[in-house]
C-alpha cells in the first residue's frame, strides 16, 4: 500500500484512460466492466465520467461514472484502485459529482451498493446520501442484496 496520497487532477475520461480502468475494475468486482464497455461509455450522451489522475505518474487510480437523464444523476460506478483507498479519492470524485450536479441542475443523486460493502457505505452516508430501500437479489458472484442510496441536492 502506499503511504503517500498523491496529487490528483480530477478529469473527464478518455480513451487513454480506458486500459487503466478496465485494470481497475478487474481488481475491484467479481463482474467488472470490460474495456469495450467503459469505451461505450465515451459515446453515450447522458454519460458524465471523471477519472482520478495521478499528476506524476498519469496513473489511472480511480474513477466515477454517472448517467445524467433530466434532472437525476444516476451513479452506475466508482473504483479506486485498492492501493490507494482511505486517502481521499473516493470523497473527491463523488464531490467532482455533486458539483457537475449543482451546475446542471440536477436535483437528486442515486446509487446501489453491495450490502456488505461497509466502506462505500461509510463514505456515501458522511456525504449526506440516505438508504432508501434494497433490492433483494441484486448482485451476483455472490449473490447480495443492493442497497439503493440518494442524496437530495
Amino acid at each position: 500500500m502506499n503511504c503517500k496520497p498523491p496529487d490528483l487532477v480530477i478529469t473527464r475520461m478518455a480513451v487513454d484512460h480506458l486500459d487503466d480502468l478496465a485494470q481497475l475494475e478487474s481488481m475491484a468486482f467479481s463482474r467488472p466492466w470490460s474495456y469495450d464497455a467503459l469505451a461505450e461509455e465515451l459515446q453515450n450522451p447522458l454519460a458524465v465520467f471523471f477519472v482520478a489522475e495521478d499528476v506524476e505518474t498519469e496513473r489511472s487510480l480511480g474513477y466515477i461514472g454517472m448517467h445524467h437523464i433530466l434532472d437525476e444523476g444516476l451513479i452506475a460506478n466508482i473504483v479506486v484502485h485498492p492501493g490507494y483507498r482511505r486517502m481521499g479519492i473516493g470523497t473527491r470524485l463523488v464531490n467532482e459529482v455533486i458539483e457537475y450536479a449543482k451546475k446542471h441542475d440536477i436535483r437528486r443523486l442515486t446509487l446501489e451498493v453491495r450490502a456488505s460493502n461497509a466502506p462505500a457505505i461509510a463514505l456515501y452516508e458522511n456525504m449526506g446520501f440516505k438508504k432508501e430501500g434494497v433490492r433483494r437479489g441484486f448482485y451476483d458472484s455472490p449473490k447480495e442484496d443492493g442497497l439503493i442510496y440518494s442524496l437530495e441536492l
